[in-house]
């Protein structure tokens, strides 16, 4: 009777030893995750002009960020812009990083038909994680509808991208308060997801770029129709009295 009562004491104690050491890795990797997180910067900056622009996002991870921590950068893109996936995956081909659409990009369609979407980048997808890490991607404007006030340019801001990291010795994720633990692809693979760490803090300090867009002139639609309705009459009368003229019918 001793013995079994003995037995399920010890049994006890050692589960209570597991749990403890469990909590106390957890609190701890909640903890280097915060601090490496929170000594990221992230900058963003647009280049070239008109329709054609590429963003060029730099990150700057802690200098004691160890090489089993991946990297995530999350790129919420306005319905103002798309991005072109078979220029993407060129690029990728011939580049370090990999990126993933959450749906089909429509080429063709105006901004005021389309919506925003999420891309998923992958600045060192293999290999160890250098701590200056940069990604150009390209965007293309898409058409406005046009302006019946005067407007020649129409804005469109871009958010700078979410920081996430992950890393397999760490999980699950419960303790990173300040920041935000959420489900996103473990690798450009999509092939399962993992609990990553957003950074937030600089996500409110730095405000969105704002890029210009031409858009037309509203109040000239009913004139440049007109014309090219009258232009269109007069060179179908001209070729007609041609034809006409010279017995080509």
């Amino acid at each position: 009777m001793y013995f079994v009562l003995l037995s399920v004491l010890a049994c006890l104690a050692s589960c209570h030893c597991f749990i403890e050491r469990d909590e106390k890795n957890e609190n701890h990797c909640g903890l280097l995750l915060q601090h490496w997180i929170e000594s990221s910067l992230v900058s963003m900056e647009i280049i070239k002009r008109g329709f054609h622009r590429e963003v060029e996002t730099t990150v700057e991870l802690s200098p004691d960020v160890h090489s089993g921590v991946r990297v995530l950068l999350l790129h919420r893109w306005p319905s103002g812009v798309y991005v072109d996936p078979y220029q993407l995956a060129s690029l990728s081909d011939l580049s370090d990083w990999k990126i993933i659409l959450d749906s089909t990009i429509d080429l063709e369609g105006p901004a005021h038909k389309t919506t925003g979407f999420v891309t998923f980048v992958y600045p060192t997808p293999d290999g160890p994680t250098p701590t200056l890490l940069k990604v150009t991607i390209p965007i293309h404007g898409r058409y406005h509808e046009p302006s019946f006030v005067g407007e020649t340019f129409t804005s469109v801001d871009i958010e700078p991208p979410e920081l996430l990291l992950w890393t397999e010795k760490c999980m699950p994720l419960n303790n990173v308060e300040p920041h935000d633990v959420m489900e996103a692809p473990c690798t450009h693979h999509n092939s399962s997801s993992c609990q990553w760490v957003k950074q937030q803090h600089q996500q409110k300090e730095r405000g969105p770029a704002s890029v210009q867009f031409p858009v037309g002139d509203g109040s000239l639609c009913g004139p440049v129709c007109g014309g090219t309705l009258l232009v269109t009459m007069l060179c179908c009368v001209a070729l007609s009295k041609h034809m006409w003229e010279h017995c080509i019918i």
